[in-house]
């Protein structure tokens, strides 16, 4: 098995790593637009944030086992397969999106206004006004992304049971199937151990940010 799980590692290494990437970049953009169009924004836009709000919420509202099998024939159309992990990155990567946006929205949402009227009133382009609220929630961005990625490895579990492979899978077909719960457990642990891994990268990476504004 150790083959196998060695593989079933950097198997969902690489879903979560490009579903994350992707999610973060579409979905960023996505909350900075909603951040913008608000009511209270710099580019006031009702009719793009009420569209765009809805279909987050309703894309955050579906379960993602329920998700995955909606997407999975779009990957077969796009790429030509309806399993495997690159399959599954197209599905991994829709379910973050919205969760991404909402926290990218949240984040620059409480950056401190005098700091943006302090942009705006030195004659700031929207560009850069966007640049110094990214700057000032970054370490609240990291923190999301890092729960993002989290709950990215989750649902790469769960998406081995529709044919994903990695990690989530390996537990199924060598544990569940087999009725062996000693080799169901050791993908588990695999999992756990990532999730620690990030959270304790996310908090490092968060707190060096933190001090590099504070000094």
């Amino acid at each position: 098995m150790s083959n196998s799980l060695l593989k079933a590692t950097f198997q969902t290494i690489y879903m979560v790593f490009f579903s994350s990437l992707f999610s973060t970049i579409i979905g960023g953009f996505l909350g900075i637009v909603l951040v913008v169009t608000d009511k209270n924004g710099i580019k006031r836009n009702k009719f793009v944030y009420s569209v765009l709000s809805f279909f987050v919420n309703l894309f955050r509202s579906v379960p993602f086992l329920i998700l995955i099998i909606y997407i999975l024939p779009i990957s077969k159309a796009l790429i030509n397969k309806m399993t495997g992990p690159t399959a599954a990155i197209i599905p991994l990567t829709v379910s973050a999106i919205p969760f991404v946006a909402r926290i990218f929205e949240n984040a620059l949402k409480e950056v401190d206004y005098g700091t943006l009227e302090a942009s705006i009133s030195i004659g700031s382009s929207d560009r850069e006004i966007i640049k110094v609220m990214l700057s000032e929630a970054l370490p609240t961005l990291v923190n999301g992304i890092t729960l993002t990625v989290i709950n990215l490895i989750g649902y790469s579990a769960m998406a081995g049971t529709v044919g994903a492979q990695g990690l989530g899978d390996l537990a199924i077909t060598y544990g569940y199937h087999r009725f062996d719960y000693v080799q169901m457990t050791v993908p588990v642990v695999i999992i756990i151990l990532l999730v620690q891994i990030i959270q304790l990268l996310g908090n490092y990476i968060s707190k060096r940010i933190n001090k590099k504004i504070s000094i």
